[in-house]
């Protein structure tokens, strides 16, 4: 019995337990993996780039819902007259006047025009730039702009052989271009500024009874509206 109460006051080695071992390894975040701040800031900035660019599509979208014409707006040129078309000494004297008549076939949608400018084109060189009053176009309305272009332009090379050419045919090539600013308008809301350019090509004839002058009137022409 006191053999065994010795043994009990004793001191006493239990089996060896090795510490426990701690894996995590220095500069590792549990938070963003191994990036650490960078990571995190990264991953931020992409949130915040999808974020702002599903907003915008979602902007987009409800700007197309709102402000699409339900018809496309038309542009036609008629009553188009070269009352003077004639090279003196390399230099183009001419005189075109025409109507451009805008019709805009919405019932519920107005239009600012806010700028517009019409050019006249012959063989890709300016005639002339005239501008033309501002205004608003109410629903399924239409518009007559009446322009005239009336000057002198040089020729040289390549553009006196295509006037040539277009003298003995009869019927000359004008391109009329209209740069535009435009604001649609649904009830009180407006749309931002849109930029389109409208291109007229245009066929003359000519009338030879005028001594061979340029003297004629074109069909009505359809204009293309371009965004």
């Amino acid at each position: 019995m006191a053999d065994k109460q010795a043994h009990l006051n004793g001191a006493y080695y239990g089996p060896n337990i090795p510490p426990k071992t701690d894996y995590h390894r220095p500069g590792r975040r549990s938070g963003c993996g191994g990036g650490g701040c960078f990571c995190c800031l990264l991953k931020l900035i992409l949130k915040i780039v999808v974020t702002i660019v599903l907003i915008l599509g979602l902007a987009a979208l409800i700007f197309w819902l709102i402000f699409r014409p339900i018809n496309e707006i038309k542009f036609h040129a008629n009553d188009v007259s070269l009352t003077q078309f004639d090279l003196t000494n390399q230099s183009l004297n001419y005189k075109l006047a025409l109507n451009i008549a805008i019709r805009n076939p919405n019932k519920k949608i107005g239009v600012y025009y806010d700028r517009i400018e019409a050019r006249a084109y012959y063989e890709d060189q300016r005639l002339k730039s005239v501008p033309i009053t501002p205004f608003y176009q109410g629903h399924k309305n239409t518009t007559v702009l009446n322009v005239v272009f009336e000057g002198q332009q040089p020729l040289f090379g390549e553009g006196i052989q295509d006037f040539t050419k277009e003298k003995t045919s009869g019927i000359y090539s004008i391109d009329v271009k209209l740069y535009l600013r435009i604001r649609f308008k649904l009830g009180k809301v407006k749309s931002p500024r849109l930029k389109p350019r409208i291109d007229c090509e245009l066929k003359v004839p000519v009338n030879s009874s005028n001594g061979g002058g340029a003297s004629g009137a074109a069909d009505t022409t359809k204009c293309h509206f371009d965004l």
